[in-house]
């Protein structure tokens, strides 16, 4: 009998990361760091349903750099995972799925999650007077 050494299925490691791939796993990526990093932004909203005291507490975590940091990056998990998810929507209508498309409309909104996230943040800004 002879032995095969050869994987049964494909692995990781026999191919080449391709933007479709990458774009996938981050999506899975953004939804977990959502999920996981919601009970901060849950803590929020009820420090500010809970008082100005509390509030001001919460407030100096959230006005620190690791506070910023963790919102910068849970409104950019959020406008990547909006917009790969109405890229999905319209996969589903049969729309778009053709290889050139794909990393068209990826790109697309890769940069589109960037620039919402961008947009929000100098808006947020901009509205409580600067830094």
């Amino acid at each position: 009998m002879k032995t095969n050494h050869r994987p049964l299925s494909p692995h990781l490691q026999v191919y080449r990361p391709q933007l479709t791939s990458l774009l996938s796993i981050t999506h899975r990526a953004t939804g977990m760091f959502m999920a996981i990093s919601s009970p901060v932004l849950v803590y929020w909203f009820w420090a500010l349903a809970n008082g100005e005291e509390t509030y001001s507490t919460s407030q100096q975590f959230f006005g620190s750099w690791i506070g910023r940091t963790i919102l910068f990056m849970w409104s950019y998990a959020l406008f990547y995972h909006l917009c790969n998810g109405i890229r999905h929507m319209v996969w589903d209508m049969g729309l778009g799925l053709e290889i050139p498309t794909l990393y068209k409309s990826g790109w697309v909104m890769v940069g589109a999650s960037i620039g919402l996230t961008i947009l929000v943040w100098l808006v947020g800004y901009a509205a409580r007077g600067g830094m």
